[in-house]
């Protein structure tokens, strides 16, 4: 009789193929992927941090003013579009999200951003800022550390 190995949950598949996008980031400060699906699981759009389309990829072509500022500081000085923002660029319906995989937890910005769609759970390897979870957590949504 075959032995079979226990098949990954659907959560870890999604964070799985959030971390093969990170790599394709362009961000020389973190490497983060996202990816978006719909109820039923279906990948509908992924995105990466990094310059926007077109720039010098930091540090590789031109460092950027925030690469080497402490995490969570200096942000404005950072040139990346966070992989959510990006994710959320390519989603064809926002209305449809629900559930993001992001390889690091959304911050604050990106929250509100995912609160303006039908986005129901956050699925992430690490909690980077408590203030995002709490916003999220107030708006009665899930968020699931891995």
């Amino acid at each position: 009789m075959a032995t079979h190995k226990l098949r990954p949950s659907r959560d870890q598949i999604g964070l799985r193929v959030a971390h093969d996008v990170s790599e394709r980031a362009t961000c020389g400060r973190r490497k983060v992927g996202c990816l978006l699906v719909n109820e039923r699981g279906h990948h509908i759009a992924t995105g990466y941090n990094g310059v926007p389309s077109g720039w010098p990829h930091c540090p590789d072509e031109r460092a950027c003013p925030g690469l080497n500022a402490e995490s969570g500081s200096k942000l404005d000085e950072c040139y990346a579009i966070h992989a959510e923002q990006n994710a959320l660029l390519q989603c064809a319906d926002v209305y449809k999200i629900h559930t993001c995989y992001v390889t690091v937890s959304p911050c604050v910005h990106c929250v509100k951003l995912l609160l303006n769609t039908s986005c129901s759970r956050i699925v992430t390897s690490s909690t980077y800022d408590m203030r995002a979870k709490e916003l999220w957590e107030q708006g009665g949504r899930a968020w699931v550390v891995l």
